[in-house]
């Protein structure tokens, strides 16, 4: 068998598609961009520093990665187009050199309370159908273990059409689902205190109702009871009969006309759970949420002791454990279960299955559980649940979009997620990262630095470069880069202790310790020692415990600053009171709304398994109001202009001058006091940052009457020149009779603190322990544990 001799063709000379090595960008005017134009260069490590505000997200996110996947929307037919929105090009001149860009965010996953970190990933998918081909006894496929699938059967007669003939015969259908009936699938089971719904001394008429929005005028509510036809409207509800108390609670949904309108009436039982609790009860306004709370008791679900799952799913079994159990399993164990696993059979299943389940460990979150809700995940994990399904990905030439890949992460930990970003990297991918922490921007091959200031101090690029040379440059961030606090020579003495005892919330290990109060307290460990479990889940929330979280803000897309934080009601009256109309013109979500957008600003699409699109309406051209409403001035601004101001600018407005506002004035001081004297009063919150928000809730509760604060690693999203004024603000809120105690991982914070709690030795299981108690001098001293290592290498010991 003879074989062809292989002749090789190239050239020694370069080949013109080598030359194809640069993205270029060109006049990019994103947001507060100005005129940016830069170089990066592919299949490189490239970090975007800056401080927050500077115009490193409108760069990467909202220039490169957006056009980049609006050119992938191009390529499909266009009848397929004509299905899809047409988002707006970036305002950029020249984008040159593209490839896919697959965006690696720090958005919150799902929060519907059937979404698991096993649902988002294809790790529950694969153990479904493990246990519908290996489970003994066999009780169904795949959907059998689902507890999103409700068992199904039906019979009846179907038409059958043969020819010219027709006849009828009788057909079963059945479906084999993995859902508990009495839970639905959720774990936990409702029970409403009625007494929370309405006042049964009243009749409808009289105002029975105390149920959050229900108005004595809407169709939709009180209207639909009182006009239905199967209710009293005059009678006090204790006095209904049967049948009446039947209907009112629970009457199935049926149709009927309101004064010539067309309406579906149901019992307040059913209406009440679906408007209500099938919504996350975090992602809930305030005053919705405390009703919430009060009028519903959650309860592990006792048929399936929380597991979702039905007893036939649970009865079948491989190697002694169910799914339910193998879900309930710490991931890394999990991983070594499967590993045990041998059965040819299934081998390629079996392959997959671990290489996802090392992927969880590898990138740190070996401590987690499938069963976990996706919706009480950090940015930070929900981040790195995203980079599961692109560690073993065989795309190459893809660039990845990192936004701050390090938030919550121990510095222990940092260099593994280093690791993890010169893989991608090095199979030949373009890496983007907007981080702040000095460990990752050392790895960059090129560094592209924005500023000099946030907002309209910002958009501008300070350098390009390498990491070496950014050490010498003259920006704030080059000028920052080595800086390192310094232990406190004097630590403040405790006025009191905050007693924890035998706390076993989630891993802690029967943990007693004594919290300093009067002091600076800072709460460390590697990411799931137990940190955020011992703080959020022993110290009781209430009468002066302030606690803050990282959790996504209460309100909607259409929410912002000045309406989370209570500064748009002292501007909307001080408008109605100079222009002598209502203030309720001044708001987007009432009277003053534009009626195309209703308000929005833009016309929102969702398009189902793709991500929504926003395009900015063409009426109100994005400023949300009426034309009308914008006739109307204060201090020579209409209202559309003030919510376009950023913090620092309305500050000044605000605080002399025929727009002289006392109480928006304060609020505007908290806000610039956090470090957000960029942000523009009208950015949606649905854009902030992990950092963004944990400081626009810091302002808002600055102004609580408590003794407590509970912070949750408010450095995330700060720059290294940031982080100096956010511990100013620490101690002046200690020196002024504060007791402030803060989760958090950055050495700089911890350096400054007056005591240390550091938990750990480890994660999940194998951490849960307190392994130091006592000030910073003392844990850099005894380097006992990995903070302390890394505390003392940090400070330059």
């Amino acid at each position: 068998m003879s074989m062809a001799k292989r002749t090789d063709t190239r050239s020694s000379a370069p080949h013109d598609a080598d030359s194809h090595d640069l993205i270029s960008v060109h006049g990019a005017r994103v947001n507060n961009l100005k005129d940016v134009s830069v170089r990066i260069p592919k299949r490189r490590l490239t970090v975007f520093t800056g401080v927050s505000g500077s115009g490193k997200s409108s760069l990467v996110f909202g220039t490169i990665a957006a056009e980049s996947q609006r050119l992938i929307n191009e390529t499909y037919s266009a009848f397929v187009q004509g299905f899809m929105p047409t988002p707006a090009r970036p305002e950029v001149d020249v984008l040159d050199g593209l490839t896919t860009a697959i965006i690696v965010d720090q958005q919150r996953l799902g929060a519907d309370p059937r979404s698991t970190v096993g649902t988002v990933t294809d790790a529950n998918a694969m153990l479904r159908i493990l246990f519908s081909r290996l489970g003994k006894p066999y009780v169904g496929g795949p959907g059998a273990f689902a507890f999103n699938v409700p068992s199904v059967r039906a019979s009846g007669g179907i038409t059958v059409e043969r020819g010219a003939a027709t006849k009828t015969v009788k057909a079963t259908f059945s479906r084999t689902g993995g859902m508990c009936v009495r839970c639905e699938g959720r774990g936990t089971v409702s029970d409403i205190d009625l007494a929370q719904l309405y006042d049964d001394s009243k009749s409808i008429t009289e105002g029975a109702f105390t149920i959050p929005g229900w108005k004595s005028d809407s169709w939709w509510t009180v209207r639909l009871y009182a006009e239905s036809g199967f209710l009293d409207p005059d009678k006090p509800i204790r006095k209904y009969t049967k049948k009446e108390m039947q209907d009112f609670l629970y009457r199935e949904p049926t149709k009927v006309k309101v004064e010539g309108v067309n309406l579906t009436y149901e019992g307040l039982i059913p209406k009440i759970q679906k408007s209500f609790l099938s919504k996350d009860k975090e992602a809930m306004q305030p005053h919705i949420r405390a009703f919430v709370e009060r009028a519903v008791t959650f309860t592990t679900c006792p048929e399936c002791d929380g597991t979702r799952l039905s007893e036939e799913a649970r009865s079948s079994r491989i190697a002694e454990i169910n799914i339910a159990e193998a879900c309930a399993m710490q991931i890394s164990d999990l991983a070594q279960w499967v590993s045990g696993l041998d059965e040819p059979s299934v081998a390629p299943l079996l392959s997959t299955l671990r290489g996802t389940l090392d992927s969880f460990v590898e990138i740190g979150l070996g401590y987690l559980s499938l069963d976990r809700p996706s919706g009480t995940l950090s940015g930070g994990e929900a981040q790195r649940v995203k980079m599961v399904r692109h560690l073993g990905s065989s795309l190459t030439d893809v660039t990845y979009v990192f936004d701050e890949p390090t938030t919550g992460l121990h510095p222990h930990d940092i260099q593994r997620m280093n690791d993890l970003l010169l893989r991608l990297r090095d199979k030949g991918n373009t890496v983007l990262v907007v981080e702040h922490k000095p460990e990752t921007i050392v790895i960059a091959d090129h560094v592209v630095d924005l500023g000099p200031g946030a907002g309209a101090a910002g958009g501008t690029v300070c350098f390009e470069g390498s990491v070496e040379e950014l050490r010498t440059a003259g920006t704030v961030t080059g000028r920052h880069f080595d800086d390192r606090a310094t232990v406190k020579d004097k630590v403040r003495t405790p006025t009191g202790a905050l007693e924890i005892r035998g706390a076993t919330t989630h891993n802690l290990r029967d943990v007693d310790v004594d919290i300093p109060l009067g002091v600076l307290t800072v709460v460390t460990g590697v990411a799931g020692s137990g940190k955020s479990s011992l703080v959020h889940g022993s110290i009781p929330a209430g009468e002066g415990v302030v606690s803050i979280d990282q959790g996504a803000i209460r309100g909607s897309r259409r929410s912002n600053p000045a309406t989370y934080t209570g500064l748009l009601d002292p501007i909307r009256k001080a408008f109605a009171k100079v222009n002598g109309v209502k203030p309720a013109l001044f708001s987007a979500n009432s009277e003053g709304a534009c009626p195309n957008c209703n308000g929005a600003g833009v016309v929102y699409t969702d398009l189902a398994i793709m991500a929504g699109v926003a395009i900015v309406c063409d009426e109100c051209e994005g400023k949300r109001f009426q034309a009308a409403v914008l006739e109307h001035h204060l201090g020579g601004r209409d209202i559309s202009e003030v919510l376009a101001m950023s913090v620092t600018e309305a500050e000044a407005f605000f605080g002399a001058g025929e727009a002289h506002t006392p109480a928006a004035h304060r609020i505007l001081v908290r806000l610039a006091d956090v470090g957000l004297g960029y942000l523009s009063l009208g950015r949606p919150l649905t854009t902030l940052s992990g950092g963004e928000r944990q400081r626009l809730k810091l302002a808002t509760h600055m102004a609580d009457k408590g003794g407590i604060y509970v912070l949750d690693e408010p450095t995330a999203g700060l720059h290294l020149a940031d982080v100096e004024q956010l511990l100013g603000l620490l101690d002046r809120l200690v020196d002024s009779g504060k007791s402030v105690i803060v989760v958090e991982h950055h050495q700089a914070v911890m350096a400054h603190a007056d005591w240390i709690v550091d938990l750990g030795p480890g994660a999940g299981h194998d951490g849960g322990r307190i392994v130091f108690e006592g000030t910073p001098a003392d844990l850099i001293a005894g380097r006992s544990t990995l903070t302390g290592e890394h505390l003392a290498a940090y400070v330059g010991v």
